[in-house]
């Protein structure tokens, strides 16, 4: 498709028809090469035997299958997949030829796939060379670099190439006298770097990659294939039954769709394609604009990305780098995803309640009803998969030998149930939004068509959150359900509809399956090459240092405040993700700044926990997929509206405001993430964020009962403040700590209960620059005999001098050896503790959502009155 023929179709208008959406979907996810003949059977082949791999690495039986060499080199074997693919699925040019591989590419290919596996042929020259690179191993190295720039090129647009490249040459000559000394150092041999980024996991063979191999793949080979069994068309026309009679129904039904598709796509933009094609139409057609129509969609499938469990693949990132279990990631990032969602619903419903938009059909359903049909639903799929749990403890405690094998026929038991339920309904097929008369789907009836697609995904969710299994075992049997639903889903339907077809129906379940694994495969060939080549921007960080500078920079950019600190690492994620993809931009911005967040908030006083500072990371990066003028979720949108694609992101950004207020939020009130918050507390937080979530949309959008006058939108938002931040406003009226004078510290750790947090502010001089730096370390004593002793469990050692509290070096392996690691505890200036805090009571904080609600309830009191006035004045 030319870019005249793009301009044209946006001009009259018109989106762009679907065969058209879909070549810039491939372009984008997949490459849009796909030449036929014995050239697209062995690209076909290839992505085929990528994905088997794949699942094979993931199973149980790995290692009775494939050789062991093999498994301990599974990156490098992503990798070279990665790069064989990238080259022959993507065109270098604009004007490079789509119907065939030209002879330049071909040597790429197969010199990428070589070069991904050098470690793997010359591993035995390694190991005897100490595990570094000789003369030999850097020139291979430097191309093998040089290679991957061109694929990342090629697969995600320059800017991937670009940043890793100015990273990479800051490596060699970050010691030359213009580059500016606040950032110089000193510099690398050409054979240190390649070694280091090529040879060792330090840089492109990394952690990121090989969460790309172990996890990542697998989850999206899962969302391809239960998109191909019919799952994504079922969330549709469910999302559009239950929602498409409200006001702006099909921009609600926009909303839940993407959230559904969300949880199996990792793709922004192929989210905005799949469900936007059907949704946009209709919004229009109720009376949303091209942007609007379009902005809701964008909004609402980018936000997919921060819905558990895949989000994107940074889920799966943040295990690695945060160091805690994949349930926890998960169970931190949930609220704040669920809470965006609902407020994006309430959007489109203050939008189509402004502009008295019409419904669609004609049915008689409540708005509370459907809200409570959809509560109860969600709610009872999730105690479905609770208490699952149960039964099949009984039956591993009665059977222990052969527990796998009943559970395995029982679940094929429940699957034949649901599939004779779905064979007594048409099965379901696409819409068309443009027809002249729309009926919405009854959900009465096509529930029973799809119910058998929840299986696998409880089957993930069992894994995962019941028995705790690694993320790629979890997808791994959840992707085998996913096979024999592919394989006999159409057989098994005809026999029960007496129908003599099981022949060919098992041949297109067998092209299904294939067509799945092929699209997983092609879809994974940008997060492979993303994740790589962001191996080097993290292998750059390692070697040279640059986080300590990044923390003396942005330290000195921002005066040391907090706040202003957070909006200098947002707006660099935003202007990083700009060209980078969601998951790259995540491994660049959090190995950069994470730290430097968490260590200039002790140094402010505040604690910051890490998974909040990588979620505040990715949300921010996320944006960029909406954000002009490079926010390709928004260009995909208008592709389908017809609109105009700057208007559309300016306005996704605005309907994604809550979106960016959400990490602030979060950062400064831990409880949204569900960090050491019990059941109740959970729910009272879910309850009051909710609410704090929708009166902040409220006042952003200018309508709650009635048209906001100023101050009501000003008060509205300071509501939402008061809700979200109670803390801020108890802490003025009674402080949390008492200060304790440092000469009395050592005896007020023995007084203090066990467990009591104490908070202690350090002095010292820094371990590089012998200037004076300070941070803040929250102590926890335990329960043994007095302070000296407790502090010695905490592996801290004090000596008062002259009124002064001297701090020693702390043993190594003890819980503060690492925080004060940047400490030169040998320099002639002491390191010392300056201040010492003491928690003590507090009245709850939730007490300060009283005033909060009152000033909720007076809005909504003064606005009915006013609304009900405008109700009754004559037209």
């Amino acid at each position: 498709m030319s870019e005249q023929n793009q301009q044209n179709g946006q001009a009259k208008g018109q989106g762009l028809s679907e065969e058209e959406l879909q070549e810039l979907v491939a372009a984008s996810d997949s490459g849009s090469r796909n030449p036929a003949g014995a050239v697209g059977l062995l690209i076909a082949g290839i992505a085929l035997t990528w994905s088997c791999f794949q699942v094979l690495l993931a199973s149980p039986i790995v290692y009775n299958v494939l050789p062991s060499d093999l498994i301990n080199n599974s990156r490098q074997f992503h990798l070279a997949f990665s790069m064989f693919l990238a080259f022959m699925a993507y065109p270098a040019l604009k004007s490079s030829p789509r119907h065939h591989v030209p002879i330049q590419d071909w040597i790429l290919a197969l010199f990428g796939a070589f070069i991904a596996l050098y470690g793997f042929f010359f591993y035995e020259k390694i190991v005897n060379n100490g595990g570094l690179a000789d003369h030999t191993d850097k020139w291979f190295a430097l191309a093998g670099i040089i290679v991957l720039f061109e694929a990342a090129r090629r697969a995600l647009g320059p800017a991937m190439a670009i940043v890793a490249t100015i990273f990479l040459l800051y490596v060699f000559f970050g010691s030359s006298p213009w580059v500016p000394e606040v950032i110089r150092w000193k510099g690398a041999s050409l054979q240190k770097a390649m070694s280091h980024m090529w040879i060792t996991s330090e840089g492109v063979f990394g952690i990121a990659l090989g969460v790309s191999t172990k996890f990542v793949f697998l989850f999206v080979l899962f969302g391809a294939l239960l998109d191909k069994a019919g799952a994504g068309n079922y969330f549709i026309k469910m999302a559009f039954g239950a929602l498409g009679h409200l006001k702006g129904g099909p921009a609600k039904a926009a909303v839940v769709g993407s959230a559904a598709t969300g949880l199996i796509s990792g793709s922004s933009i192929a989210n905005v394609v799949t469900t936007g094609t059907f949704t946009i139409p209709l919004m229009k057609r109720v009376g949303f604009t091209s942007e609007q129509a379009g902005s809701v969609e964008v909004a609402s499938s980018v936000n997919g990305q921060i819905m558990p469990p895949v989000m994107g693949a940074a889920a799966f990132l943040m295990v690695e780098y945060v160091g805690i279990s994949y349930v926890e990631v998960i169970t931190h990032a949930f609220l704040p995803a669920l809470i965006s969602y609902i407020a994006l619903v309430y959007i489109v419903h203050l939008e189509a309640v402004k502009r008295n938009m019409p419904t669609i059909g004609h049915k008689a359903v409540s708005t509370l009803r459907t809200v409570l049909g959809m509560f109860f639903f969600f709610a009872g799929f999730a105690v479905l998969c609770y208490v699952i749990q149960f039964p099949i403890g009984w039956i591993v405690a009665l059977v222990p030998a052969g527990a796998s094998w009943i559970l395995a026929a029982l679940v094929f038991v429940a699957y034949l149930a649901l599939l004779k339920l779905a064979a007594s309904v048409d099965d379901l097929h696409p819409d068309d939004p443009n027809a002249k008369e729309i009926t919405l789907p009854e959900i009465s009836e096509i529930y029973k068509a799809g119910l058998y697609y929840l299986l696998p995904i409880i089957v993930l969710v069992y894994f995962l959150m019941i028995e705790q299994k690694s993320p790629g075992l979890s997808a791994f049997w959840a992707t085998a359900l996913l096979f024999v639903i592919l394989l006999t889903q159409r057989p098994i339907k005809a026999i029960f509809r007496g129908e003599n077809e099981m022949v060919e129906a098992f041949k297109e379940g067998v092209s299904d399956l294939v067509h799945g694994m092929i699209d997983g495969a092609r879809n994974m060939i940008g997060i492979g090459l993303a994740t790589a080549t962001a191996g080097v921007i993290v292998g750059t960080v390692t070697l040279t240092g640059i986080g300590q500078v990044m923390a003396d920079l942005v330290e000195f950019v921002s005066g040391g405040n907090l706040v202003l600190m957070l909006v200098f690492v947002g707006v660099l994620s935003l202007v990083l993700g700009m060209g980078l993809p969601t998951t790259a931009n995540y491994i660049v911005v959090s190995s950069l700044m994470a730290g430097v967040v968490v260590e200039l908030g002790a140094q402010s006083g505040l604690i910051v926990p890490l998974i909040a500072v990588h979620l505040f990371v990715f949300y921010f990066g996320i944006m960029a997929d909406v954000t002009p003028p490079v926010g390709l979720a928004s260009f995909a949108a208008a592709a389908v509206s017809g609109g105009d694609a700057i208007k559309t992101g300016f306005t996704a950004f605005f309907y994604s405001l809550r979106t960016v207020a959400l990490p602030f939020v979060f950062i400064f009130n831990t409880d949204l993430l569900l960090i050491d918050v019990g059941w109740i507390q959970g729910i009272i937080v879910f309850i009051v964020a909710t609410v704090a979530i929708l009166v902040f949309t409220a006042g952003t959008m200018g309508h709650f009962i009635t048209r906001n006058k100023i101050y009501e939108s000003i008060a509205l938002v300071l509501v939402a403040f008061v809700l979200f931040r109670p803390d801020f406003f108890m802490n003025r009226i009674q402080p949390p700590f008492e200060q304790v004078p440092p000469t009395e510290f050592v005896q007020a750790v023995g007084n203090a209960p066990a467990g009591e947090e104490i908070r202690v502010e350090v002095s010292g001089p820094d371990f590089d620059t012998g200037l004076t730096t300070a941070t803040t370390l929250v102590l926890s004593p335990g329960s043994e005999d007095g302070g000296d002793a407790r502090l010695s469990a905490l592996g801290l050692t004090v000596l008062e001098e002259d009124g002064v509290l001297k701090l020693e070096e702390p043993f190594p392996g003890t819980p503060f050896f690492e925080a004060m690691s940047n400490f030169d505890f040998y320099a002639d200036e002491p390191v010392i503790i300056d201040t010492a805090q003491i928690e003590v009571a507090q009245l709850p904080k939730e007490l300060i959502f009283i005033p909060g609600f009152a000033l909720l309830i007076l809005i909504y009191l003064v606005q009915r009155a006013r609304a009900g006035r405008l109700e009754g004045a004559p037209a």
